[in-house]
């Protein structure tokens, strides 16, 4: 477990337990001075022991399971529970399939597709087609899946492995996903994508968490619906699917395999390895981290062996920032399981000696395996020179955007769309419920421990400012958490009341001159300002791919989210716990709690769960609704607020009813963090 602060220690060790006074740390220093290295990234440390005992439980899991009925029966399980927790398939409806242009190239033909995964929500693909006199259909089909190249299925390595299929006897759907090529998501005022790729793709799971969705479900459901085309075709063999794709077409094509029973045969490129190496080097973005899964025990090497004894060759690079050691350790474990059923031969990988790629070595590996598995010849292949298409050659629609045709539907007016379907659900189910079962079932979504372990003092100086005497502390839980704390009084008297302040930008800001802290002292209360886990002092700061957009601790978001634990719960945790402390120096007088910014989703949570706790709560500029969200589509800073599946079950405006009469909203700001009412 992480060591606590080595400045408690030693304070406990000589028995000091009073004030410190002088030269104490600044506010934004506290933590540092109570021995707490690198502050902005404590909560990572603390959750990455978690993901550590995961990996050993998956390790023991596995070791266990040596018989095949046993394995079958695991896989079945861990298949149905991806699925629930992804949201569930939609239901099937027309695919409306368009071919808007075919482009003749030697050896084979390529028509434009658009069809229909969801009504009006268009997925753009080329068709590759083989026409070499020496194959004839129906041909094994294979979909492509593409990475997370903005330029997606006109990019050089997909456009080619789709070429190279069809030159050996095999038809390929090469697709663009969501907000890649023509499928950007969101068109601003000009009709240009403000975000996309991987950043677009983790603000529209951010709204999809809370509807208890991934972006992976609509990935993996355009990539269902693709099957369904290629076996619509009268070229395809029906009984012959495969598929392969690279990066974020490798996840693609790992959920895939892993899922759908049609495909017989797969190559997954430049991404399998391990999530739990994933989570201590690259999270990845939204699809490639589903909720709960390193707690509910589903690694990497579970695709592999989801479906054994499927044919699955797993290709990978030497230098690829997906660590090629834990690709290594993903293999082995697939090797094994894969001998245990009497199909070793089943399972391979290819090591290329290259970075992150999807060259020509493993588009040859790639097309050999699966014409091995799928036509039943075994030989080298050798990748010609091609002929690629034109960007103007590769478009589907005439404006090489899906969203300017009319009725277009995007991931946003599904969540949407889904978001309408459940208010109702989710009013029935508040009217029923009395608030202990409201209660109950918001610890239950949200994660919220009903215990929590009580905060150990440290006291490190106080300071005088204008009559007010501002003391220092670190409450330590002794889990590798510390909470950096000021307690303001003014006067020797004792308070006639405390009020527990949190503040978006920490505890500096909180009791800057002339800031909220004075204020509440000017209403006669003591103030104790702390920073919950993941803001002030402990706030990530590295962690910047995505930007403000996304929010500067994207990765910690989705760490906490693969571990079932959403920041949420651990800050509304930090919340009860600063509660109790708050209550020992109250001494019996009223507790207030006051909060600003958005740790007023996490104190809103506290509040309404222990409503006994606080004579009065004051929630300033938070989130005015989760549903909010939702209804905007593009938002900003959203994804360490997001619970997964509350607005099936209830939003923001229900828990400040829940948190009583002397509960207070104020100046309640939108999803893009502007003032309501405002444009």
């Amino acid at each position: 477990m992480p060591r606590k602060p080595v400045l408690f220690a030693i304070l406990m060790a000589l028995g000091v337990s009073g004030t410190v006074f002088a030269d104490g740390p600044p506010l934004d220093g506290i933590l540092k001075a109570a021995g707490v290295d690198d502050p902005s990234n404590m909560v990572r440390r603390y959750m990455l022991t978690e993901v550590e005992a995961t990996w050993t439980a998956w390790q023991e899991a596995y070791e266990a399971r040596t018989e095949p009925g046993a394995i079958a029966q695991h896989y079945q399980a861990l298949q149905a529970k991806f699925v629930e927790r992804i949201g569930g398939f939609p239901e099937r409806t027309p695919l409306n399939p368009q071919i808007t242009g075919v482009v003749q190239r030697n050896g084979y033909r390529v028509e434009k597709v658009l069809f229909e995964s969801q009504p009006r929500h268009y997925v753009t693909a080329l068709l590759f087609v083989p026409e070499r006199p020496e194959y004839a259909p129906p041909f094994p089909g294979v979909l492509v899946p593409c990475g997370h190249a903005q330029d997606a299925k006109h990019h050089e390595p997909y456009q080619s492995v789709g070429a190279l299929l069809a030159l050996n006897g095999m038809v390929a759907l090469v697709f663009d996903p969501i907000e890649q090529g023509e499928r950007c998501q969101y068109l601003d005022e000009t009709g240009k994508a403000p975000y996309q790729g991987t950043t677009a793709h983790t603000m529209s799971g951010a709204g999809s968490i809370l509807l208890g969705r991934n972006t992976a479900l609509y990935e993996i459901w355009d990539g269902m619906r693709g099957i369904d085309y290629l076996q619509s075709r009268p070229e395809v063999a029906p009984e012959r699917i495969g598929i392969t794709g690279n990066s974020g077409g490798g996840t693609q094509t790992s959920y895939l395999m892993a899922l759908d029973e049609r495909i017989g045969a797969a190559a997954p490129s430049c991404y399998l390895n391990l999530l739990k190496r994933q989570a201590e080097n690259a999270m990845g973005d939204a699809e490639q981290n589903i909720y709960g899964q390193l707690r509910w025990g589903m690694e990497h090497p579970d695709y592999v062996m989801m479906r054994a004894p499927m044919p699955v060759k797993i290709l990978a690079a030497t230098r690829d920032f997906f660590d090629i050691n834990a690709t290594w350790v993903n293999f082995r474990y697939a090797k094994r399981l894969y001998t245990r059923l009497g199909y070793s031969e089943r399972v391979d990988l290819l090591e290329n000696d290259a970075e992150h790629n999807y060259d020509t070595s493993q588009r040859e590996a790639a097309v050999r395996w699966l014409a091995r598995w799928l036509t039943g010849v075994d030989q080298p292949i050798t990748e010609p020179k091609l002929d690629l298409l034109s960007v103007e050659e590769t478009h589907c629609t005439p404006q090489g955007e899906v969203m300017r045709l009319e009725g277009a539907r995007s991931v946003y007016d599904l969540n949407r769309e889904y978001l309408a379907s459940l208010v109702p659900r989710r009013a029935d189910f508040l009217k029923s419920a009395d608030d202990a079962a409201l209660r109950t079932r918001v610890r239950e979504v949200a994660g919220i421990s009903d215990t929590v372990p009580p905060l150990e003092v440290v006291r490190l100086g106080a300071d005088e400012r204008d009559g007010i005497r501002i003391e220092k502390l670190a409450l330590a839980n002794g889990l590798g958490i510390t909470l950096p704390a000021a307690y303001l009084t003014r006067g020797g008297a004792a308070p006639g009341a405390v009020t527990l302040l949190l503040h978006e930008a920490g505890i500096a800001a909180a009791c800057a001159p002339g800031g909220p802290a004075e204020g509440l002292l000017a209403e006669g209360r003591a103030v104790l300002a702390v920073d919950v886990r993941g803001t002030g002092e402990s706030r990530q700061t590295g962690q910047t791919a995505f930007g403000e957009a996304v929010g500067l601790d994207w990765q910690d978001s989705l760490m906490a989210y693969l571990l079932e634990k959403p920041n949420v719960a651990m800050r509304a945790e930090d919340v009860l716990a600063a509660a109790d402390f708050v209550k020992q120096l109250a001494g019996g007088a009223p507790v207030h709690l006051v909060s600003f910014g958005h740790v007023g989703v996490p104190a809103l949570h506290a509040a309404a769960l222990e409503p006994d706790r606080f004579a009065s709560v004051r929630i300033e500029t938070c989130l005015l609704s989760w549903s909010n969200a939702i209804e905007l589509g593009i938002t900003h800073n959203q994804l360490h607020n997001a619970v997964h599946a509350a607005l099936c079950w209830y939003d923001l405006p229900d828990l400040a009813r829940l948190a009583g009469e002397n509960t207070a909203i104020v100046a309640p700001v939108d999803a893009m963090g502007r003032p309501v009412g405002e444009p």
